[in-house]
């Protein structure tokens, strides 16, 4: 299927978000499937938003090279480039399985803790793929389309009895895939099933933000140096001109390298 740019990002303008029916093919499920199996059944999120029927495994991106992969999708990285500055980084990488008996989450965003005034661009932009076919009865990603572009006052006004008929339910295929800019007002469904619903989630957010899951520490530096030099970046191994993350005033890409001891070490040894 030929990926047309210009039209994903006329409906990522105009509606907030967009699907890419074949972003996983049959293989990339398979390996996807087989690379979440040693993590899932272990534990069940802590509160409400996190889902207390809702398995979460973060910091996925170093979970396997299909991670890697799928981070970097081209077609991915493609539209970010319309939407982001130069240098934008992956904030959160997670696996979300929605296990029966789950209740709608609450309606949000994804770039809300940012607290800039709306309307505006957004901070972020988020990926949703679905690793089994989402469903209105197991708990498919469930979207209020146009609402990218509504003012504080409109999100606030919102109420529970409007969500029905404001509410669109993404049914998609295995395999495919919704991207949305971070100020859509979103939420994951109900799963009313009798089975798991799985998917994975990217988030990239501007070079200027605070990442959600701090992958310098979730990231052992010796996996980091085995990835591509684009996922380095987007893992922030690299400087927002004209120096927003150096490490004691270097590339940060230095501290890659055999044999690197942080500057504060030697001076540390030559004081002692």
């Amino acid at each position: 299927m030929i990926f047309d740019l210009d039209a994903h990002t006329e409906a990522l303008h105009r509606d907030g978000y967009t699907v890419i029916e074949d972003f996983c093919d049959a293989d990339t499920l398979a390996s996807i499937r087989r690379g979440l199996a040693p993590h899932m059944e272990q534990h069940r999120g802590r509160n409400d938003f996190e889902g207390f029927a809702t398995e979460r495994v973060y910091t996925l991106v170093a979970r396997g090279k299909v991670f890697e992969r799928v981070t970097e999708d081209a077609r991915v990285l493609a539209l970010l480039d319309r939407f982001l500055q130069p240098g934008y980084l992956l904030s959160a990488s997670q696996a979300i399985c929605i296990y029966p008996g789950e209740t709608a989450q609450a309606v949000h965003t994804d770039d809300g803790f940012y607290r800039l005034k709306r309307p505006r661009p957004p901070a972020s932009m988020s990926l949703i793929a679905a690793v089994d076919a989402f469903t209105t009865e197991n708990g498919c990603t469930e979207v209020i389309p146009g609402s990218h572009l509504w003012r504080d006052e409109e999100v606030a006004a919102l109420k529970p009895s409007d969500l029905p008929g404001l509410l669109k339910p993404m049914v998609m295929p295995a395999g495919a895939a919704i991207v949305f800019q971070a100020t859509l007002l979103h939420r994951g469904g109900a799963n009313r099933s009798k089975a798991p619903r799985q998917a994975f989630t990217n988030q990239y957010c501007e070079p200027w933000g605070r990442t959600q899951e701090n992958f310098f520490l979730g990231v052992p530096q010796e996996l980091v140096k085995t990835m591509s030099p684009r996922l380095q970046r987007l893992l922030g191994y690299d400087i927002w001109p004209p120096f927003m993350g150096h490490v004691t005033a270097s590339h940060p890409l230095k501290t890659l390298e055999d044999g690197y001891v942080a500057p504060v070490l030697v001076d540390r040894v030559v004081e002692s």
